[in-house]
Formats: C-alpha cells, sequence, structure tokens
C-alpha cells in the first residue's frame, strides 16, 4: 500500500469516527458541559412556598428531591403498584416527577385522584384507579393545566426555565435542571427509555414537542 493511499484511509476513518462522535454526543452517550445559572447571570427563583415545612422553599425542594430519586439509578420499566409509587428498583418517567413532588408536600397520587373524582370530564378516564392515574402524563398535564403555574414553551427565553421546574413533551415529561448548555438552555432531568445512560441530559434544545412548561409555587 502506497503512502498517499495509507493517508486517504486515515482521512476516512477520522472523519468517520468524528461523525460518530457527533451522533454519540446528540444522543447523549457523551456528556455534555454544564453551566450554572450565575454563568448567564440568571438570578436562581426561590419560592415563598414552603408546602411540607421543612424549611426547604418549594422549588428546590422538588429539585433535590429529584436528584436523590436518580441517585438510586431506577430501571426504566412501566409496572403497576398496588402501592401506587414504585417501591422497587423500577420507574418511568412520570415518577421522576412523582417522588420529586411527593417529598415537597405534594402527593400526586391523592391530589390527581381527588381531581378525577371530582372533575370526570376534564379527564379521559375509563376506570378511575388511584395506583395508575397519577402515572400518566396526559393525566398530570390535565391537573398541572389547572393547578399549578403555566410558563412559556420558548425555551430561548431561557431566564424563564428555573431548575425545579416541570417539562412536559408530548408521551414524556421531566423536571427541568439547574445546569445549563452552553446556549443556557437547561438540562432537563427525566427517565425515557432503558437504553438511557444519564438521568440529566441536554434534551430541551433537541425537541420540537414541548406542550407545557410548568412551576408548583
Amino acid at each position: 500500500m502506497n503512502k498517499k493511499l495509507t493517508i486517504i484511509l486515515i482521512l476516512i476513518l477520522l472523519f468517520l469516527v468524528a461523525i460518530l462522535l457527533v451522533i454519540l454526543y446528540k444522543l447523549n452517550y457523551i456528556p455534555h458541559l454544564k453551566y450554572s445559572n450565575d454563568y448567564f447571570n440568571i438570578k436562581r427563583y426561590v419560592s415563598s412556598v414552603d408546602k411540607d415545612g421543612d424549611g426547604i422553599d418549594d422549588q428546590t425542594d422538588i429539585l433535590n428531591n429529584v436528584r436523590e430519586y436518580i441517585k438510586k439509578k431506577p430501571k426504566y420499566k412501566s409496572k403497576y403498584y398496588n402501592t401506587g409509587y414504585p417501591d422497587d428498583e423500577y420507574g418511568v418517567c412520570t415518577d421522576v416527577i412523582a417522588f420529586g413532588l411527593k417529598d415537597a408536600g405534594y402527593d400526586l397520587k391523592i391530589l390527581i385522584n381527588e381531581d378525577i373524582k371530582n372533575n370526570p370530564d376534564k379527564y379521559d378516564v375509563e376506570k378511575v384507579d388511584i395506583n395508575i392515574d397519577f402515572r400518566r402524563v396526559k393525566n398530570l398535564k390535565r391537573y398541572f393545566d389547572d393547578n399549578f403555574i403555566s410558563l412559556t414553551n420558548d425555551i430561548e427565553k431561557i431566564d424563564e426555565w428555573q431548575g425545579g421546574d416541570i417539562v412536559i413533551f408530548k408521551g414524556h415529561i421531566g423536571i427541568i435542571s439547574d445546569k445549563r448548555n452552553k446556549d443556557g438552555i437547561p438540562f432537563v432531568i427525566h427517565h425515557a427509555n432503558p437504553f438511557q445512560l444519564f438521568y440529566e441530559e441536554d434534551i430541551l434544545s433537541t425537541r420540537d414537542d414541548i406542550i407545557g412548561h410548568y412551576r408548583v409555587s
């Protein structure tokens, strides 16, 4: 093999490696750099409400709880639980929200069950089941629309997205992180599939199906 051909093959290989790295980066299999609010001179939102009276405001409490939940590294699997809340090593996207809010004083299992029974016409639920209804994205959106603060879906308004907020996509849901990408767009803490390497990912800027952005208090 002559020298010129060797160089060409090396350049082709480097090009293919570069493409692979770009794909892996976009799929979040390679960690992204994270920036804080301070880097963008964005003031951190602190709620005036402390629902569970633990001395930590709701916004901070929710974010802290979610981080504690993902430390357990739940495996993605959709299951039914007689306890409502998963009591094993498994979970899905809605459980990130449920556990985050529960330890801040908002028990979605109870809240959504009561709302469905009081307002059945608002929900597309054939048979009410307290153990599963609060783990469905469509029911969460319905409840959040009426009971939480609705905020912008425009990701370019970066200062209006704060850690502890909730974001809903079509068929998916997550908690907004207090970490941001190089453009100031926040990461999302979520649980999407069995192949997900990281629970905190830079996905907000790559999706065009945001249908809701909420703040609890």
